[in-house]
């Protein structure tokens, strides 16, 4: 099982994958530092209505970060969908899968040693790019966030989601096709998250509605907005006000029920692609 985990990790590699996001994320952080600086520089003499509620250092780092673990969160759902966008429907085109599954370890380790395999780097590779962010934003700004370490669990696991969902479908879709589906299916979540900001700010019970159903059936939105609510879940006075709109998203709690959904969900995608990979003729 160990061995199919690092075969996917070994083709990541040769199709030269990582050298690619590695040298992005250079560039990303590289102009995040370069923003971060400018951005503290030119918010240092901001007042809101009252000169004392307004902390302009949280404000600032709590906005440039949350916009890093957007797109932290969106590198890495990349990422976990190219890692296992071919699983099951490519390889078996290819004729790498029909050797593997006809003798030990068989399909379900094959499949999950496959998932263990993204999900680990690419999860790996959030919280990495995200205490990377955490670094420079105190670095170059004083800011820290008032939770540092649950926010990129909690953006990790999300990406988790992301790869749980792609290597799933591609039980059923051909690659490319699963990997454009795998997307859509991630900025929906994301932009239903967005619609329930939206609907909050205009007191719209609809769309506040229709974001509290996508918390649940796209889990990964429901646990980055939890982590953009870690960031300044102890900040308050006008500063918390402005700082619950988020970044492309709002900024709320998810509550004991949605993670504790998250891992059930998780279970039960890997139970229908489980299922449907036993009946699959290769």
């Amino acid at each position: 099982m160990t061995a199919i985990v690092f075969y996917g990790v070994r083709e990541s590699v040769r199709r030269r994958m990582f050298a690619v996001v590695l040298v992005l994320t250079v560039v990303f952080l590289a102009l995040y530092g370069w923003g971060v600086h400018a951005a503290f520089q030119d918010t240092r003499s901001f007042v809101g209505p009252d000169q004392q509620q307004l902390d302009p250092a949280a404000l600032t780092g709590a906005t440039v970060l949350g916009l890093a673990m957007f797109a932290t969160l969106f590198l890495g759902a990349v990422l976990a969908v190219f890692l296992t966008l071919g699983v099951v429907r490519g390889d078996a085109e290819a004729g790498l899968l029909q050797a593997l599954v006809v003798r030990p370890p068989g399909r379900s380790q094959l499949l999950a040693a496959r998932f263990l395999g993204a999900a680990g780097v690419a999860g790996g590779y959030v919280a990495a790019v995200y205490a990377a962010c955490v670094a420079l934003t105190s670095w170059l700004g004083g800011w820290t966030p008032d939770r540092v370490v649950s926010p990129g669990i909690e953006l990790a696991a999300a990406v988790v989601v992301v790869a749980a969902l792609s290597l799933a479908g591609s039980v059923f879709l051909a690659p490319i096709a699963n990997g454009i589906g795998t997307l859509m299916v991630f900025g929906a979540g994301l932009t239903a998250g967005l619609l329930g900001e939206i609907g909050h700010a205009i007191h719209s019970a609809r769309l506040q509605h229709l974001a509290r159903i996508a918390w649940w059936v796209f889990p990964f939105d429901s646990m980055y907005e939890d982590a953009l609510h870690r960031l300044t879940m102890d900040t308050t006075g006008f500063a918390a006000f402005v700082l619950t709109l988020g970044p492309f998203g709002g900024s709320h709690h998810a509550g004991a029920p949605l993670l504790a959904w998250t891992a059930v969900y998780l279970a039960l995608v890997g139970g229908v692609a489980l299922a449907a990979f036993a009946r699959r003729d290769l």
